[in-house]
């Protein structure tokens, strides 16, 4: 005689379940998170505050009997204050950003040229892979012919690629 068994229970545990959905809740949150749109929030608070530090210098030359009305009229003020400057606050916050990627990203390329470079003076393998590289860049500058220009030439530095940077910055053999 055969019998089979159909046993109902889960295959995965409910509280596992659950941490599993809380670390993704959490790491979702941590993705939505952007720095231009806290940038921009602070900035926004910046302006409200010194809009709202003004309406108060106004307000404390009012007598008491109106001092409601004015902090409703300050509320307000405020508020308006950041309905005006949302969309400039925003601007400002996603160029200041920009701004500070770009100049970080400067900042990594040439600490790798240092580092390219002195790998370079230590391994001639690594040399000789940077003057090939400069060989073949000025290969083909060679190979294109140039356009008349009525535009002030450009320093041949400027032409160099990123990679050999550190080798034009006059660090010669």
């Amino acid at each position: 005689m055969t019998s089979f068994v159909n046993i109902k229970y889960s295959t995965q545990h409910p509280g596992v379940v659950r941490a599993e959905s809380a670390f993704g809740a959490v790491r979702q949150l941590g993705q939505a998170f952007s720095g231009t749109r806290g940038l921009a929030t602070l900035l926004l608070s910046a302006v409200a505050a010194a809009i709202m530090v003004v309406a108060y210098q106004v307000m404390d030359s009012v007598t008491e009997g109106h001092l409601l009305v004015m902090w409703i009229a300050l509320w307000a003020v405020a508020f308006a204050a950041l309905a005006i400057f949302a969309g400039t606050a925003r601007n400002v916050a996603a160029r200041v950003k920009a701004g500070l990627d770009g100049w970080s990203r400067s900042l990594a390329e040439a600490r790798a040229d240092q580092r390219l470079w002195q790998a370079a003076k230590s391994d001639p393998r690594v040399m000789a892979d940077l003057q090939m590289a400069l060989q073949r860049s000025a290969d083909a500058e060679a190979a294109v012919p140039a356009a008349p220009s009525f535009k002030a030439e450009l320093p041949p530095s400027s032409s160099i690629p990123s990679l050999a940077r550190a080798y034009h910055r006059g660090y010669y053999i």
